[in-house]
């Protein structure tokens, strides 16, 4: 008999999956939170056949169950950890430990990927294409290559995984990829995906209106309240407020932080772990925990959000020959002008800041993580010049 632990997510369940297909009834999947890892370790350890081969995947156990772990391996327990995040790598120590953040390849990992050629290399699972498809699919989206490459195909098979149960979810998944040669999504998913990606889109609008920015340490943040499509959410928010070096999406049902990000100097993961928790380069998460609650929500609540740059303007766009017009919540208007042929300049209300800049996406960078401003509207930008001439 086998037995899997494993997250609650997209790439935990396609590891549950993926053991379903090697071992069939011969093995039980327990999916868990972060949390309830440990719980189900030791009633395994406490109660489960001694013969019982047990995986788990996409989480690791705590210091006193990874002891105990050691343990029942050393007594002839059967066992094996799958993992690849950067937290987990001291498993590598153990026998029992297999933990890769990036192939050989040098592409990130994900557990389903990882499990995949574990199954396929000790010969329980027959490989194929639709398999291969679908574990490229939850890699591509655990690991947020999906937004690199444009792979819809993966933020739909993470929105589907949401739409339904996990039970319904599996069982789909299974039946697919048994009997197919390649991996689809049927015509009822397809027009359910089309009314969630409406939705979706409809829920991130209202959200970027109630993003505020802060610093938290050395970053400077976007954060905002969100019980659903965090992935989305904060692939968008990373996009429209570029400036920002993360974004935290606070799910307080939950008691959960979720870190997104695009850019290359900052590693979410880190952030997480000075939390308690963890994660990606480009995406983790934490527990609400009191000093995570004090900087993220108490700390930040009195903020106003942020304003999104006007969309269709004619006159007041980026790099115009009579300067670019922002704004803050205190009514402060900010022109971001050409001073010569290679320097940039902001003048804030009628004084001109020392700062000069070498291009224009370096002075609104400057500007926009100095204060929260946005792009006014032409009609703003307009009367601005009008009454600069009469002076």
């Amino acid at each position: 008999m086998y037995k899997l632990l494993s997250h609650n997510d997209l790439d935990g369940v396609g590891c549950g999956i993926l053991a379903k297909l090697a071992f069939g009834d011969q093995v039980k999947v327990r999916y868990n939170s972060v949390s309830g890892l440990d719980r189900e370790v030791e009633w395994f350890l406490e109660n489960d056949e001694k013969d019982t081969f047990l995986f788990i995947t996409d989480l690791s156990v705590n210091e006193e169950n990874e002891k105990r772990l050691e343990e029942f391996s050393c007594e002839g327990g059967k066992l094996q950890l799958l993992d690849h995040h950067k937290t987990a790598l001291h498993f590598n120590n153990y026998d029992w430990g297999h933990v890769v953040v990036e192939d050989a390849a040098g592409k990130l990992t994900s557990a389903t990927s990882i499990l995949y050629d574990y199954l396929v290399n000790h010969l329980y699972l027959e490989p194929s294409p639709a398999i291969a498809e679908f574990v490229e699919l939850v890699r591509q989206y655990d690991t947020w290559e999906w937004e690199k490459n444009d792979n819809q195909a993966a933020r739909r098979l993470n929105a589907l995984f949401y739409l339904i149960s996990i039970d319904e979810f599996e069982a789909k998944m299974i039946d697919r990829l048994f009997s197919s040669d390649y991996f689809y999504f049927d015509e009822f998913e397809t027009k359910i995906l089309e009314m969630e990606d409406k939705k979706a889109n409809r829920y991130i609008r209202k959200k970027k209106r109630e993003t505020v920015q802060t610093y938290i340490g050395e970053y400077l943040a976007g954060i905002v309240y969100a019980e659903s499509y965090h992935s989305e959410l904060g692939n968008e928010l990373v996009k429209e407020f570029e400036h920002l070096d993360f974004i935290a999406i606070l799910n307080i049902s939950s008691k959960r932080v979720g870190f997104r990000t695009i850019h290359d100097h900052v590693d979410v993961s880190e952030i997480a772990a000075l939390f308690g928790g963890g994660g990606h380069a480009k995406a983790a998460g934490c527990s609400m925990t009191e000093d995570a609650y004090q900087k993220f929500v108490a700390d930040t609540f009195p903020l106003p959000p942020l304003k999104e740059d006007a969309k269709r303007n004619r006159y007041n766009v980026k790099e115009s020959d009579f300067g670019t017009l922002y704004q803050n919540h205190e009514e402060d208007v900010f022109l971001l002008y050409k001073v010569n042929d290679d320097r940039w300049a902001i003048k804030q209300n009628e004084s001109k800041l020392e700062e000069t800049f070498s291009s224009f996406e370096e002075a609104e960078r400057f500007l926009k993580r100095r204060e929260p401003v946005w792009l006014v509207r032409d009609e703003q930008f307009v009367q601005y010049l009008m009454e600069q001439i009469r002076k």
